[in-house]
């Protein structure tokens, strides 16, 4: 993989369907459905779906495409392959919260190498760059030309006092109750893959997730936390976290600065 191209173009692809995301955001109203697993999806997850899907298969005809909004379509099981969420945190978008993001990864042999989070309502966009260091690049946002950036390190943690980031629409008790088993100095919400990338930043130390996610709203978070030194394993063991497994579907995780020491179940 030509990673210089890959960043360039996933970079690009996730400003323009922020572009698209937003002027459906934006409007008086937009018609929101239920899909067959009764998560909510809009015209703006649709638009952003197209927009990436096109960009990614001319760019890459050879390369699996997995996508959400054709997760259907899935059948095969695969190791390699670009990985896209195109609206992450549905809900916050529904409710303008701002909490949502553009998410396009790239995973080979089971490990997310590279990826683009992109949350257009806060201006923020973070991306690992072609050598696999992560940044996150202060606006405004040229699609063709970078700007400045600033390099992405997790925190020294202190255990005495940890910052915490969980789901803000899929809290539930046995995410507190494991919350409560560490010294927490503050606990923020946050929505869609924005939790990694609070960790990754160093806002955050340790973002647990207790819940059901699918790959695709785990891998470009996930690849931006690795590249600024954290880690991410599963919730059972602390065994480290793969991609391309049957479904596309992820088990409990934790999401981590190295210093931080995990809790056994």
């Amino acid at each position: 993989m030509d990673f210089e191209h890959l960043i360039r173009v996933m970079r690009r692809l996730a400003l323009e369907a922020g572009d698209r995301i937003m002027t459906v955001y934006d409007a008086t109203d937009f018609e929101v459905r239920a899909k067959s697993d009764a998560s909510p999806v809009t015209e703006a997850d649709e638009a952003a779906d197209a927009l990436i899907s096109e960009g990614l298969a001319k760019a890459f005809p050879s390369v699996a495409l997995v996508t959400e909004e054709q997760s259907d379509t899935h059948g095969q099981e695969v190791s390699t392959f670009l990985i896209v969420d195109p609206l992450d945190g549905t809900k916050e978008f529904v409710q303008r919260r701002g909490d949502f993001t553009v998410n396009i990864a790239y995973v080979e042999d089971g490990v997310p190498l590279r990826g683009v989070v992109y949350a257009p309502a806060k201006a923020r966009l973070f991306y690992t760059l072609p050598d696999g260091r992560s940044v996150e690049e202060t606006g405004p946002f040229d699609k063709e030309t970078p700007g400045g950036s600033v390099p992405l390190s997790v925190s020294m943690p202190d255990n005495r006092g940890l910052m915490v980031v969980a789901s803000k629409s899929h809290r539930d008790k046995a995410t507190d109750d494991y919350i409560g088993r560490y010294a927490v100095r503050d606990l923020t919400s946050a929505g869609s893959s924005l939790k990694f990338c609070l960790v990754a930043t160093g806002e955050a130390d340790l973002y647990p997730r207790l819940g059901r996610t699918m790959e695709w709203d785990t891998a470009a978070g996930d690849a931006v936390l690795r590249g600024a030194g954290g880690e991410v394993v599963r919730f059972d063991d602390h065994t480290p976290f793969i991609y391309g497994k049957p479904g596309f579907e992820n088990p409990f995780f934790i999401a981590y600065s190295p210093g931080v020491l995990l809790v056994k179940e």
